[in-house]
Protein backbone atom coordinates (compact mmCIF):
# COMPACT_ATOMS: atom_id res chain seq x y z
CA UNK A 1 0.00 0.00 0.00
CA UNK A 2 1.44 3.39 -0.96
CA UNK A 3 1.69 6.25 1.53
CA UNK A 4 -1.32 8.22 0.32
CA UNK A 5 -3.49 5.11 0.60
CA UNK A 6 -2.12 4.40 4.06
CA UNK A 7 -3.05 7.90 5.19
CA UNK A 8 -6.49 7.63 3.63
CA UNK A 9 -7.10 4.27 5.36
CA UNK A 10 -6.17 5.72 8.74
CA UNK A 11 -8.38 8.75 8.16
CA UNK A 12 -11.30 6.53 7.23
CA UNK A 13 -10.89 4.57 10.48
CA UNK A 14 -11.13 7.77 12.50
CA UNK A 15 -13.78 9.72 10.60
CA UNK A 16 -16.66 11.31 12.45
CA UNK A 17 -19.46 12.37 10.05
CA UNK A 18 -21.19 14.63 12.57
CA UNK A 19 -17.99 16.43 13.47
CA UNK A 20 -17.12 16.64 9.77
CA UNK A 21 -20.24 18.69 9.13
CA UNK A 22 -19.40 21.19 11.86
CA UNK A 23 -15.77 21.45 10.77
CA UNK A 24 -16.77 22.11 7.18
CA UNK A 25 -19.30 24.71 8.31
CA UNK A 26 -16.59 26.47 10.35
CA UNK A 27 -14.62 26.78 7.12
CA UNK A 28 -17.67 28.13 5.29
CA UNK A 29 -18.23 24.78 3.57
CA UNK A 30 -15.30 25.29 1.25
CA UNK A 31 -13.74 21.88 1.96
CA UNK A 32 -15.03 18.44 2.99
CA UNK A 33 -13.64 16.97 6.22
CA UNK A 34 -13.32 13.54 7.74
CA UNK A 35 -14.10 15.19 11.07
CA UNK A 36 -10.93 14.13 12.90
CA UNK A 37 -9.64 16.21 15.85
CA UNK A 38 -6.03 17.33 15.52
CA UNK A 39 -4.53 14.90 18.10
CA UNK A 40 -6.24 11.91 16.44
CA UNK A 41 -5.30 13.17 12.99
CA UNK A 42 -1.64 13.29 13.95
CA UNK A 43 -1.83 9.79 15.39
CA UNK A 44 -3.11 8.61 12.01
CA UNK A 45 0.15 9.42 10.27
CA UNK A 46 2.64 9.30 13.13
CA UNK A 47 4.37 6.19 11.77
CA UNK A 48 4.65 7.65 8.29
CA UNK A 49 6.36 10.75 9.65
CA UNK A 50 8.80 8.57 11.59
CA UNK A 51 9.65 6.71 8.39
CA UNK A 52 10.08 9.94 6.45
CA UNK A 53 12.47 11.41 9.02
CA UNK A 54 14.77 8.40 8.57
CA UNK A 55 14.94 9.10 4.83
CA UNK A 56 16.13 12.69 5.46
CA UNK A 57 14.56 14.06 2.30
CA UNK A 58 11.25 15.66 1.36
CA UNK A 59 8.80 13.51 -0.62
CA UNK A 60 7.28 16.28 -2.74
CA UNK A 61 5.29 13.77 -4.79
CA UNK A 62 3.47 12.70 -1.62
CA UNK A 63 2.75 16.29 -0.64
CA UNK A 64 1.51 17.15 -4.13
CA UNK A 65 -0.78 14.12 -3.99
CA UNK A 66 -2.16 15.31 -0.64
CA UNK A 67 -3.03 18.67 -2.15
CA UNK A 68 -4.97 16.91 -4.89
CA UNK A 69 -7.14 15.22 -2.26
CA UNK A 70 -10.47 16.83 -1.42
CA UNK A 71 -10.58 16.25 2.33
CA UNK A 72 -8.95 19.05 4.29
CA UNK A 73 -7.10 16.74 6.63
CA UNK A 74 -4.74 15.86 3.77
CA UNK A 75 -3.64 19.50 3.52
CA UNK A 76 -3.11 19.54 7.30
CA UNK A 77 -0.85 16.52 6.88
CA UNK A 78 1.32 18.57 4.51
CA UNK A 79 1.87 21.19 7.21
CA UNK A 80 2.73 18.62 9.87
CA UNK A 81 5.04 16.87 7.42
CA UNK A 82 6.91 20.06 6.51
CA UNK A 83 7.42 21.06 10.14
CA UNK A 84 8.56 17.55 11.03
CA UNK A 85 11.08 17.75 8.17
CA UNK A 86 12.01 21.41 8.61
CA UNK A 87 15.72 20.71 8.98
CA UNK A 88 15.77 19.52 5.37
CA UNK A 89 13.92 22.51 3.93
CA UNK A 90 15.95 25.08 2.01
CA UNK A 91 15.28 28.41 0.35
CA UNK A 92 15.00 26.74 -3.05
CA UNK A 93 11.97 24.79 -1.78
CA UNK A 94 9.90 27.94 -1.33
CA UNK A 95 8.43 27.94 -4.88
CA UNK A 96 7.03 24.47 -4.14
CA UNK A 97 5.59 25.66 -0.83
CA UNK A 98 4.16 28.71 -2.58
CA UNK A 99 2.05 26.42 -4.76
CA UNK A 100 0.46 25.06 -1.57
CA UNK A 101 -0.05 28.57 -0.23
CA UNK A 102 -1.92 29.58 -3.37
CA UNK A 103 -3.91 26.37 -3.80
CA UNK A 104 -7.06 25.75 -1.77
CA UNK A 105 -6.18 28.89 0.18
CA UNK A 106 -7.92 29.73 3.43
CA UNK A 107 -6.74 31.05 6.77
CA UNK A 108 -6.26 27.59 8.30
CA UNK A 109 -3.55 26.40 5.90
CA UNK A 110 -2.09 29.90 5.53
CA UNK A 111 -1.57 30.15 9.29
CA UNK A 112 0.19 26.79 9.17
CA UNK A 113 2.40 27.51 6.19
CA UNK A 114 3.60 30.88 7.48
CA UNK A 115 5.40 28.88 10.18
CA UNK A 116 7.08 26.76 7.52
CA UNK A 117 8.30 29.85 5.66
CA UNK A 118 9.40 31.34 8.98
CA UNK A 119 11.52 28.28 9.75
CA UNK A 120 13.36 28.65 6.45
CA UNK A 121 13.82 32.35 7.17
CA UNK A 122 15.66 31.54 10.39
CA UNK A 123 18.26 29.67 8.32
CA UNK A 124 18.48 31.84 5.21
CA UNK A 125 18.46 35.65 5.11
CA UNK A 126 17.30 35.60 1.48
CA UNK A 127 13.81 35.01 2.85
CA UNK A 128 13.78 38.60 4.16
CA UNK A 129 13.87 40.13 0.67
CA UNK A 130 11.34 37.61 -0.58
CA UNK A 131 8.94 38.51 2.23
CA UNK A 132 9.26 42.17 1.29
CA UNK A 133 8.26 41.19 -2.26
CA UNK A 134 5.35 39.11 -1.00
CA UNK A 135 4.21 41.99 1.20
CA UNK A 136 3.17 43.95 -1.92
CA UNK A 137 1.88 41.01 -3.96
CA UNK A 138 -1.60 41.09 -5.48
CA UNK A 139 -2.38 37.85 -3.62
CA UNK A 140 -3.36 38.89 -0.10
CA UNK A 141 -2.61 35.39 1.21
CA UNK A 142 1.04 35.88 0.29
CA UNK A 143 0.91 39.24 2.03
CA UNK A 144 -0.52 37.58 5.14
CA UNK A 145 2.31 35.05 5.10
CA UNK A 146 4.83 37.90 4.87
CA UNK A 147 3.25 39.76 7.80
CA UNK A 148 3.03 36.74 10.10
CA UNK A 149 6.04 34.61 9.12
CA UNK A 150 8.01 35.90 12.15
CA UNK A 151 5.36 34.98 14.72
CA UNK A 152 6.84 33.42 17.83
CA UNK A 153 10.41 34.54 17.15
CA UNK A 154 10.74 36.62 20.31
CA UNK A 155 14.35 37.90 20.47
CA UNK A 156 15.01 36.56 16.97
CA UNK A 157 12.46 38.97 15.52
CA UNK A 158 13.72 41.38 12.87
CA UNK A 159 11.68 44.45 13.79
CA UNK A 160 12.86 46.56 10.85
CA UNK A 161 11.64 43.87 8.48
CA UNK A 162 8.34 43.60 10.37
CA UNK A 163 7.86 47.37 10.17
CA UNK A 164 8.54 47.49 6.43
CA UNK A 165 6.10 44.67 5.72
CA UNK A 166 3.35 46.12 7.91
CA UNK A 167 3.74 49.62 6.46
CA UNK A 168 3.30 48.13 2.98
CA UNK A 169 -0.13 46.92 4.09
CA UNK A 170 -1.52 49.67 6.31
CA UNK A 171 -3.87 50.85 3.56
CA UNK A 172 -5.40 47.40 3.03
CA UNK A 173 -9.13 46.97 3.56
CA UNK A 174 -8.79 43.18 3.59
CA UNK A 175 -9.94 41.65 6.90
CA UNK A 176 -7.27 38.94 6.88
CA UNK A 177 -4.52 41.52 6.39
CA UNK A 178 -5.80 43.83 9.12
CA UNK A 179 -6.02 40.87 11.48
CA UNK A 180 -2.51 39.70 10.58
CA UNK A 181 -1.06 43.15 11.28
CA UNK A 182 -2.64 43.14 14.72
CA UNK A 183 -1.49 39.61 15.49
CA UNK A 184 2.12 40.25 14.47
CA UNK A 185 2.33 43.34 16.66
CA UNK A 186 0.51 41.67 19.56
CA UNK A 187 2.88 38.71 19.42
CA UNK A 188 5.98 40.91 19.43
CA UNK A 189 4.57 43.08 22.21
CA UNK A 190 5.14 40.15 24.58
CA UNK A 191 8.88 40.45 23.87
CA UNK A 192 9.37 44.14 23.11
CA UNK A 193 6.35 46.19 24.21
CA UNK A 194 8.31 49.44 23.94
CA UNK A 195 8.98 48.91 20.24
CA UNK A 196 5.37 47.99 19.55
CA UNK A 197 4.06 51.03 21.45
CA UNK A 198 6.38 53.25 19.43
CA UNK A 199 5.23 51.73 16.16
CA UNK A 200 1.58 52.18 17.10
CA UNK A 201 2.12 55.78 18.20
CA UNK A 202 3.80 56.57 14.89
CA UNK A 203 1.24 54.87 12.69
CA UNK A 204 -1.97 54.98 14.72
CA UNK A 205 -3.65 57.27 12.18
CA UNK A 206 -3.08 54.74 9.42
CA UNK A 207 -4.08 51.64 11.35
CA UNK A 208 -7.60 50.23 11.26
CA UNK A 209 -9.58 49.71 14.48
CA UNK A 210 -9.25 45.93 14.03
CA UNK A 211 -5.45 46.08 13.76
CA UNK A 212 -5.21 48.45 16.73
CA UNK A 213 -7.48 46.32 18.90
CA UNK A 214 -5.45 43.19 18.23
CA UNK A 215 -2.09 44.95 18.54
CA UNK A 216 -2.91 46.56 21.89
CA UNK A 217 -4.35 43.49 23.58
CA UNK A 218 -1.31 42.90 25.82
CA UNK A 219 -0.18 46.51 26.14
Amino acid sequence: MNKIDRIRTEFEKRKDPARAVSMAKYMRDQFPFYGIPAPERRKAYREILKEEKKKKMIDWDLLDACYREDHREFQYFVYDYLLAMKRYLVYEDIPRIQTYIQKKSWWDTIDFLDQVIGEIGLKDDRVDALMEQWSVDDDFWLRRIAIDHQLGRKDQMKPELLAKIIKNNLDSDEFFIQKAIGWSLRDYSKTNPRWVRGFIEEHRGQMTPLSLREACRYL
